[in-house]
């Protein structure tokens, strides 16, 4: 299992607002690690955390969209999308208004059934429902839907079997990356298997704390791992410093990736 991922964070200026987005918070945000492209080995996935859940994926001329959240300027500077991927219906993560602004002319929408029903109007060039459990070969990378859920007594968060995390296998790359989604530390997610990157939320009460986090992560030993999804319901953000300390303590190998999920506060 090799690891090639070259980091880029997006800047764009915020056009649209959450309700959930708090400028007072006191949390300090962490700071984000950077690696000087000079000093990266040349590769063809590259990872553009975005805001809150949502990323970019790029290889070659591919563009993935997961989660898109926050307005359809945070996205101005990528490519339109080939590929978008959605895990769940709640607001942050299937949000119709910056989904009416992007052009998916072109785009392919992977998403759980929920999600089809939730949001039957938005035009995608092609829809694919896949249920838990369920995979499907797109373009040469093979998609995998892995469950996303919150055990009792948190179920009626997310119910098991109605939501996805992904795994995405880049066939041609040989990197295998985990998108958890909402979700607590559910056997699905600690028996994978060959991971190189993992998207991992930790914000309360939706998802975990810091220490199940850490335990999951621990469990299913990613090259690396990128706290994401870190902002608490009251507005908080989840301590990754101290996430990131658990898991180097514990598994030194497994490279922990800090990145500012919410560049600008609003």
């Amino acid at each position: 299992m090799r690891y090639c991922l070259f980091v880029l964070l997006c800047t764009c200026v915020l056009a649209a607002c959450s309700n959930n987005i708090d400028a007072t918070s006191e949390n300090t945000t962490p700071t984000t690690e950077t690696t000087d492209a000079d000093e990266m080995p040349t590769e063809e996935v590259v990872v553009h955390p975005v805001y809150h859940g949502s990323l970019v994926l790029t290889q070659g001329d591919r563009t993935i969209y997961v989660d898109p959240y926050g307005g359809a300027s945070l996205y101005s500077a990528f490519a339109a999308p080939d590929l978008v991927l959605i895990t769940h219906t709640h607001p942050d993560h299937l949000d119709t208004a910056t989904l009416s602004g992007l052009d998916l002319s072109n785009a392919t929408l992977v998403a759980p059934a929920a999600v089809m029903e939730a949001d039957p109007n938005t035009t995608f060039a092609e829809r694919h429902t896949l249920a838990n459990g369920e995979s499907w070969d797109w373009n040469g990378i093979n998609i995998e839907a892995i469950p996303a859920y919150n055990p009792p007594p948190k179920e009626n968060f997310h119910p098991e079997g109605k939501f996805n995390g992904y795994v995405l296998d880049f066939d041609d790359d040989n990197e295998r990356i985990y998108i958890s989604g909402d979700t607590e530390g559910v056997p699905a997610m600690r028996g994978l298997q060959d991971i190189d990157i993992a998207f991992v939320a930790m914000n309360l009460p939706y998802t975990m704390d810091i220490n199940q986090a850490a335990e999951s992560v621990l469990a299913f030993a990613p090259d690396v791992v990128y706290p994401y999804h870190y902002r608490n319901q009251d507005q908080t953000k989840s301590d990754v410093q101290a996430f990131r300390e658990k898991i180097t303590q514990s598994n030194p190998n497994i490279t922990v990736r800090l990145e500012d999920w919410y560049p600008i506060a609003q």
